[in-house]
């Protein structure tokens, strides 16, 4: 099977919860990742770039209830739990955008080691510290957005 890349414009172009939705994921994971998520697309992910833009991003993370700092720390705690290493990372360098802090990131990963077990925490440990300089301290950077 060939996958190839077309220039079609996104499906989710103007539609105003697509809209939202990538203004909120460029604002929480950067504007580089984003457009390099897009730009790697092809007819094979096309869709589900659309789908995760559209309704993980257009559609919750921009529902009142919460605010990007707590989305974020529930995101961290659940990617932990699933041992979803790709996207914990990710989402680990995203708190620099969301306002959650290390020791937030420490805390939530605690409640992982109670509630999903010690070797998921292990494990997300080990993947923040990384995200985090090493030491588990956050380095140099933009200042966080609350």
């Amino acid at each position: 099977m060939t996958i190839r890349r077309t220039r079609r414009p996104d499906k989710g172009a103007g539609d105003p919860t697509f809209e939202k939705g990538l203004a909120i994921r460029r604002r929480v994971l950067g504007e580089e990742h984003v457009r390099r998520a897009l730009a790697s697309s092809t007819e094979f992910d096309r869709d589900f770039q659309d789908f995760i833009t559209r309704q993980a991003w257009g559609s919750i993370w921009t529902r009142p209830g919460l605010d990007h700092r707590t989305r974020s720390l529930i995101t961290i705690a659940i990617l932990a739990s699933l041992g979803h290493e790709h996207e914990l990372a990710l989402h680990v360098r995203a708190t620099r955008n969301t306002g959650a802090t290390v020791e937030d990131i420490r805390e939530v990963l605690m409640q992982v080691a109670v509630y999903a077990g010690v070797p998921c925490a292990n494990t997300a440990f080990r993947i923040a510290k990384a995200e985090l300089g090493g030491q588990g301290s956050r380095p140099e950077g933009p200042r966080a957005r609350r």
